[in-house]
């Protein structure tokens, strides 16, 4: 690659997503560097910096965005938190990773983005799953009419989490933007729309929710409705066995992804077509080999070469604002009991 300059990332909090996954997976890209790290309480972000190896530790977010070394953030903090501290970094002019999903409404996903663009930063939401080179293959397989016309989508995202659900876990407190839909249920609604490369003209959502824990949505079922008469519909939840997949339906074949979302480097990335059958050709089912990559690796060098490469970015921050209005939609459907329609 054509630059020796790495971007150098400060870390905003110590989440467990960013010391286990971000900070490894930028050792391992091509670009970039774990430079700072902070939290409100500095002794742990000391001794994060010290575990792996971070030069520099703050004991409050604003010193490490007014360290002028710093290039981007990382923001992995609680969902509520977001688009206070994305935009103060925007300000502070430092480019943008936010975890998913990138804000609570459509509305704030917007501000986020205006105030990217005001200071001249890129901005991404941290959806990792999506920089798997299987994603590029199974949409060129779509385009390329190998399974015939998409007909349907069914996609899961769930995880039982009643071992361990207590009110000061942040996936539980509703002002915190915890539930369901915002946790996992958003993985669904963006890979419907990546996968079919268009927006979803109505949505119908319904929830289950917990009086013991906030009346956050603990499990969730929603329809989404794509031009052309294509139906998506998507589970999520916190109380269920677990799964994670994508089951694409064509008029001439199927695309299952049986481990869609997550990286778990000991179950295989690859996923499965089958077409033929009853009245036509025999059925043929195969697996289809692809790169063991890492994701996050792979997103944060994205991320990269935009910055310092001027390339374009696989995802922009309309993709984000796009979902937050699917979200947006999906939550009004559950409170007004009925079918929105996008306009």
């Amino acid at each position: 690659m054509n630059t020796s300059r790495k971007l150098r990332w400060g870390i905003l909090g110590t989440a467990q997503i960013a010391l286990n996954r971000l900070v490894p997976a930028m050792r391992e890209s091509e670009l970039n560097e774990a430079a700072a790290i902070a939290s409100r309480d500095e002794a742990k972000a000391k001794e994060a910096a010290e575990k792996l190896g971070i030069p520099s530790a703050y004991g409050s977010y604003d010193e490490l965005l007014a360290d002028e070394t710093i290039d981007a953030v990382y923001v992995p903090l609680p969902n509520h938190l977001h688009k206070k501290w994305a935009i103060r970094a925007a300000e502070a002019g430092k480019h943008v990773l936010c975890e998913k999903p990138l804000t609570l409404t459509e509305r704030e996903a917007r501000e986020i983005a205006e105030a990217c663009g005001r200071s001249g930063v890129h901005l991404a939401e941290a959806f990792m799953y999506r920089h798997h080179p299987r994603y590029e293959q199974i949409r060129e397989r779509i385009a390329g009419g190998e399974i015939g016309e998409v007909r349907t989508m069914h996609l899961t995202f769930r995880y039982n989490m009643e071992d361990w659900m207590s009110r000061d876990n942040i996936r539980l407190r509703r002002e915190y933007g915890g539930g369901a839909l915002y946790d996992v249920g958003c993985y669904c609604i963006n890979a419907a729309r990546m996968l079919l490369g268009k927006e979803p003209i109505a949505v119908t959502y319904q929830a289950v929710r917990s009086p013991e824990h906030d009346h956050v949505d603990v499990m969730g079922t929603g329809l989404l409705e794509f031009p052309g008469g294509v139906a998506v519909t998507f589970s999520c939840g916190m109380i269920a066995y677990s799964s994670n997949t994508i089951h694409i339906v064509g008029s001439k074949g199927t695309i299952e992804v049986p481990v869609a979302f997550l990286h778990i480097p000991v179950l295989s990335p690859n996923f499965q077509v089958t077409k033929g059958g009853p009245g036509g050709p025999p059925m043929e089912r195969r697996e289809v080999v692809v790169p063991d990559v890492n994701p996050y690796a792979a997103q944060v060098d994205d991320f990269a070469r935009a910055v310092l490469l001027g390339e374009p970015a696989k995802f922009g921050p309309s993709d984000a604002i796009g979902n937050m209005r699917v979200i947006d939609a999906c939550l009004r459907s559950e409170y007004e009991g009925k079918r929105i329609i996008l306009q």
